[in-house]
Formats: structure tokens, C-alpha cells, sequence
């Protein structure tokens, strides 16, 4: 039985587990839900009798991102190391990975949904990559959403931090369907998982290898740079530290272009 103050709730039945990000109505991404999403990921990775990870929120959101407060200059280190931790973990799990999406899908939680192999979101979600609004800049997405959905597409979410809704997500590659929310989602759902519990999880974890063989280099040298870039220039600057802090203070920030 778990823990009722758990961030991620593992449940399911071989060949097929879930977890279910559970952190308040939004279900905001902090050091205690990243810390046992790499836990939960490391556990799976070690049962050959599962084939593929199911990652969803609880209630009306998938998850709306990291918590802000972490990205001040004291914490943001730490942050980065736990949260990249999980989605290099997820990356290179042997799973298939499938991000179910409902309501809110924004900085992290996005970059979490497009780390999966499969997306599959409502309609109505809300997704974007809103860092540049404050100050900041996504790492995994600046690494890798280019390679998802081409560097024009990219560039247009990661620099005007503008959110779109589960249709266009599907429409320029960032989820594989989407779906009207209620009775056609849950069957758009049904359907990706029956077909995944009819085949071998051997195959799906060497054919998943194969997949990737090119593009798991470049991804974790891109992160690497977008790491370092984050640490060393970007929140070395004002904006940055402004950005966070007129959040914080529920104000509009004050750019200095330093």
C-alpha cells in the first residue's frame, strides 16, 4: 500500500503499469514527485514482465509543470539534476512509454509528455512552454522538440512560450492523436493498449533500441549543453532572477536585457 503523500502512484497489471502524478489539482512537478518518478522508472525497468508505462495525473490535468519556487538561484542546480535524472530515466527506459494527457500539459509537464514514445492528449488540453515568459527557457525541450516537431515548430513554442490545444499538439507531431475528452478519449486509450498487451515485451523493448539507436546521442549531449548553458549564462543574467521573482510577487517583470 502506499503512502498517501506519494507524488506518483504506481499501479497496473503486467504486461502494462501506470503512474499517475499526484501533487495538488495541478499536480506541479517538485523534488519529491521527481525523486519518485526516477525511483518508480528504475523498479519497472527491472520487471521483464512489463511491456509499457502509462504516464497520466490524477484528476483534471496531466501536470502544469515544475514548481516555480525551484527555479530560484539556490535551488535551480538541484532542479535540474532531479528533474533531468527522470527524464533521462525515461528516455532511455526499455519500456514503451505512453503519456495520457488531459487539462493542463505545460513547462515540465510537457516536456515529461514528449519524452514518451506515445502521446495521446484530449482535444481541449492546454499545452506549452511557457519558461521564456519567465525569464528562463525549457532545457529538454531546447534539446529535443526540434527532432519532434521540426525546428520552425520548435522555435515558434520555445520562444514565444505560447500554449495550443491537444488538436494542434497532435496536428504538428507533439502527441501521436488527440481526441474529444470523455467516452472517444477513453476508447482512443483502450485501443493503443490493447494493441500493446497483445505483443511480446522482448520484442517492443529490442524493436524500441532500434528505434532510437541514432537519436539517443544527440539527445543527451544537447541536454548536456542546454544544461550548461541554463547554469552558467542564463541564470547568471537579471531577467532571469526577475523573471522568477515578479512571479512570485504576482507582478508583471521588468526586462533589462542583462
Amino acid at each position: 500500500m502506499q503512502d498517501a503523500t506519494n507524488r506518483v502512484i504506481s499501479s497496473g497489471d503486467a504486461p502494462l503499469a501506470r503512474l499517475t502524478l499526484a501533487h495538488g489539482k495541478q499536480n506541479v512537478i517538485d523534488f519529491q514527485m521527481m525523486d519518485e518518478l526516477s525511483q518508480a522508472l528504475d523498479e519497472l525497468e527491472h520487471r521483464p514482465e512489463i511491456s509499457t508505462i502509462v504516464i497520466t495525473g490524477a484528476g483534471e490535468h496531466f501536470s502544469a509543470g515544475v514548481d516555480i519556487p525551484s527555479h530560484t538561484p539556490d535551488k535551480v542546480a538541484t532542479m535540474l539534476k532531479k528533474f533531468h535524472d527522470a527524464i533521462r530515466r525515461l528516455v532511455r527506459t526499455s519500456k514503451v512509454t505512453e503519456a495520457v494527457v488531459r487539462g493542463y500539459c505545460l513547462g515540465g509537464g510537457a516536456e515529461l509528455a514528449m519524452a514518451c514514445d506515445i502521446v495521446l492528449t484530449t482535444d481541449s488540453a492546454h499545452w506549452g512552454f511557457p519558461e521564456i515568459k519567465l525569464g528562463c527557457y525549457p532545457p529538454v525541450a531546447a534539446a529535443a522538440l526540434a527532432g519532434v516537431v521540426g525546428q520552425k515548430r520548435a522555435a515558434d513554442l520555445i520562444l514565444t512560450g505560447r500554449t495550443l490545444d491537444g488538436r494542434e499538439a497532435a496536428q504538428i507531431g507533439l502527441a501521436n492523436r488527440s481526441a474529444p475528452a470523455g467516452k472517444e478519449f477513453n476508447e482512443t486509450i483502450s485501443q493503443y493498449e490493447q494493441r500493446l498487451k497483445a505483443l511480446s515485451p522482448a520484442a517492443l523493448s529490442h524493436a524500441k533500441r532500434a528505434l532510437y539507436a541514432w537519436d539517443s546521442a544527440h539527445f543527451e549531449k544537447g541536454l548536456a549543453r542546454a544544461e550548461e548553458i541554463y547554469l552558467e549564462k542564463l541564470i547568471q543574467t537579471e531577467d532571469a532572477q526577475e523573471g522568477i521573482r515578479a512571479w512570485m510577487e504576482k507582478r508583471q517583470p521588468i526586462w533589462k536585457g542583462k
